[in-house]
């Protein structure tokens, strides 16, 4: 792995959990070491349409998902198995920012660089509590919403940065400490904790999306509180849903604008 674009390309084609894993552990280190240069030349590649996937979870409409409680075992790995598979997808998400879009500055690829290996680790934490539960990644369904955004935004970084930090990933910081509040008063404060780790990482992940989403608005001169109502309603009608976090989404880099623009969604 010569450059950052190949080892990113790696790693979104790898079609194992392990390989997935390992490889962007190994590419973090790498570009933090210095090894991995970026490659400012002609792409050698065509953009990666889809990425690799193990065999399972099989991929299913959000509608096919079976609706388990969180009081049964089965329900409360159903649960864990969610969100875990939110994080690998995030990690092909973070590598197919790196990959995808060219002529951004440095600062940009060590931001996605830094959440690829933060997604990884979030998912290595989630898939062995899952395993502590008697389950693994891959046993249950799992649906297919948030590369299918990465597909709508496939040709324009300012709309990537706008739709799937912000809009997306951020959603997390709607639900997450409710979740938290839920698994304590259930008495699974191993779940509980992780998510607390998950959280307080992913407000600098939509942050960097907030950063990177007004730096794109800066160089095509257009003001980002009106960008972003065109493309909350152009793209994420049907994903957007309230009651947010104003505070985390605050920390995240929302301005008052656009904190007044989600509460349409409310």
């Amino acid at each position: 792995m010569s450059t950052l674009q190949t080892a990113a390309q790696a790693c979104l084609l790898a079609n194992t959990i392990e390989s997935k894993v390992s490889l962007t552990f190994d590419a973090v280190e790498a570009f933090s070491r210095g090894r991995l240069a970026i490659d400012r030349g002609e792409r050698l590649n065509d953009p990666i349409g889809m990425p690799g996937r193990p065999a399972t979870p099989r991929l299913v409409a959000p509608r096919d998902l079976h609706k388990r409680g969180l009081g049964s075992a089965e329900g409360l790995a159903a649960f864990v198995h969610a969100i875990a598979h939110i994080e690998f997808n995030a990690v092909d998400l973070a590598w197919d920012a790196v990959y995808r879009f060219e002529g951004m500055p440095d600062a940009y690829y060590a931001d996605w660089v830094g959440i690829a290996g933060d997604e990884a680790r979030h998912f290595t934490l989630l898939r062995a509590r899952l395993q502590e539960l008697g389950f693994d990644y891959g046993s249950f369904d799992a649906h297919h919403g948030l590369w299918e955004m990465a597909e709508k935004t496939a040709d324009d970084a300012l709309a990537r940065m706008a739709l799937v930090p912000r809009v997306l990933e951020a959603r997390g910081l709607d639900v997450t400490p409710g979740m938290i509040e839920r698994l304590r008063a259930l008495g699974d404060h191993r779940t509980a904790d992780i998510l607390v780790v998950i959280l307080r990482e992913e407000i600098a992940h939509v942050a960097a999306g907030s950063k990177w989403f007004r730096w794109c608005c800066v160089q095509r001169g257009v003001e980002p509180a009106p960008t972003f109502r065109r493309l909350l309603a152009e793209y994420a009608r049907a994903v957007l849903r309230g009651p947010f976090n104003v505070d985390a989404r605050s920390a995240a880099g929302f301005d008052e604008d656009e904190l007044r623009a989600l509460g349409a969604y409310g």
